[in-house]
């Protein structure tokens, strides 16, 4: 099975957040078990994009509008991903630094979809399936099935993963010159709430949608900024599918990231060689718990409840555990994190940004990871940390609900609190603080916690099924 990806991230060549991880390792597994997988993303101008080889293996012309605009699509030249990685170059719109966040995304994004499928239309041997994710891809559907230049491609099967539906590239009718020709009875296809919504008509246009955690998918019904209704519509081919980790990538025991490696076996004492070592850097209570938020500092987050929550723990414990926060995002929350410090020297700080190692390092030394995310469809953040051994403190809600079970349940071994307040995040705060202190139980949550299984692995065999019941 011949199967595309079509994103606006992959990592390692450009991330922003859990769509990049996502794509970045699905098709290396897909891959594993026997399917041709790949991935087509814009050439943004990254690191990876220049340190890397890279073979032109097609050219092409398309209009965007009135714009005839000529695009490149090479193809990373080792292998080294797993699978093949292929780039489209659009001169002057693409190829710049950033993923998102220029008043010209719209154009931008339109633009890297009609590229993608004008070269589909080249093949000689057509795809079985075209992966679409977000909305930066949600065209592509429409555009293969009702577009007159692409009717060759109509019955070729697609299939969209939403990853965050608050997020949705609507815009409005005035832009439709930007899409080519298409049937102007297929009108509703496109539309959702008076404009042309991308991600509402790849829910309409695709054979399957899937979602990246079960729970995720039921909210979607009550909790999807508007699409609602849409999805309760379309829920008969809708699924919740949980993401995986790459296990290759998140390994304590061969991480090249880290100082010290550890396992189940021996992590009581090399967790802490890498707890030491960052409580060392951080200047922060080696002796102390070390609890740490590790994500963008944006509402979507409840990164705005950070400060007053971290203030209030620190107050009413006496200073009872040390903070780590690691992010960026909004700039009220950045400055409040940051005022934080010179309250609280030795027991807390800020890293403001975000840094791979640094990322690794954390979760190698922490005892506690806080997401006390406002929506959260899957997280893989909290994967991660159980694969470290460190302690997930998670609001109930989307993929943190399907992944972490509270310590005082049956087989608990995280925190769950139920509501993204001040009030909730102190207790769970405190009881991290309690259960720190009982080094038994400590201990047994953290060997339950690494020895869940996460990883592609158990979950590519989903998709595959997926795949075969809309081919």
């Amino acid at each position: 099975m011949r199967i595309v990806h079509v994103s606006a991230e992959c990592y390692p060549m450009a991330k922003a957040g859990g769509l990049g991880d996502v794509v970045g390792a699905l098709p290396k597994y897909q891959q594993k078990i026997g399917q041709q997988a790949m991935v087509v993303m814009p050439m943004y101008k990254t690191a990876f994009l220049e340190k890397t080889s890279w073979d032109v293996v097609h050219k092409g012309d398309a209009y965007l509008g009135d714009w005839q605009f000529n695009y490149t699509i090479i193809q990373e030249q080792s292998g080294q991903l797993g699978y093949p990685l292929y780039l489209v170059d659009i001169h002057g719109l693409l190829d710049r630094p950033k993923i998102y966040g220029y008043k010209d995304d719209t154009d931008r994004f339109i633009g890297f979809q009609i590229a993608v499928v004008d070269w589909l239309k080249s093949w000689k041997e057509a795809p079985d399936v075209v992966h679409c994710h977000d909305h930066q891809a949600g065209l592509v559907p429409f555009m293969m099935k009702y577009c007159y230049a692409f009717q060759q491609l109509a019955s070729i099967k697609t299939i969209l993963t939403i990853h965050n539906a608050q997020y949705h590239g609507s815009m409005g009718w005035d832009r439709s010159n930007l899409i080519p020709k298409f049937d102007a009875w297929k009108r509703g296809m496109l539309e959702w709430d008076g404009c042309i919504h991308p991600l509402a008509s790849a829910i309409k246009c695709v054979d399957k949608v899937t979602t990246v955690s079960p729970t995720y998918m039921r909210q979607l019904k009550y909790q999807s900024n508007g699409l609602e209704a849409l999805f309760e519509y379309e829920q008969g081919k809708c699924i919740g599918i949980l993401n995986g980790i790459d296990n290759e990538v998140w390994n304590p025991d061969t991480d090249p990231m880290i100082n010290h490696h550890y396992h189940l076996e021996n992590f009581e004492h090399e967790k802490q060689k890498n707890k030491l070592e960052i409580c060392t850097k951080f200047h922060l209570d080696f002796n102390k718990p070390l609890i740490v938020f590790i994500g963008r500092l944006v509402h979507e987050k409840a990164a705005d409840i950070l400060p007053g929550a971290i203030q209030h723990a620190l107050d009413k414990t006496n200073c009872g555990a040390n903070f780590l926060m690691i992010g960026a995002g909004e700039t009220p929350v950045e400055s409040a994190l940051n005022y934080l410090v010179q309250l609280y020297p030795g027991v807390y700080n800020t890293y403001i940004g975000y840094d791979e190692k640094i990322g690794h390092e954390a979760y190698a030394a922490a005892d506690f990871l806080l997401m006390p995310s406002r929506i959260e469809p899957c997280g893989l953040n909290q994967m991660y940390a159980l694969r470290y051994g460190t302690i997930p403190m998670v609001r109930d809600t989307g993929g943190l609900h399907d992944t972490v079970i509270d310590m005082g349940d049956e087989g608990g071994f995280g925190i769950r609190f139920l509501n993204a307040n001040e009030a909730d995040v102190v207790h769970a705060i405190e009881r991290s603080i309690e259960v720190y202190k009982d080094k038994p139980k400590m201990q047994q949550m953290i060997t339950d916690a690494m020895s869940i299984d996460h990883s592609w692995e158990s979950v590519v065999n989903t998709y595959q099924s997926v795949y075969e019941s809309i081919v």
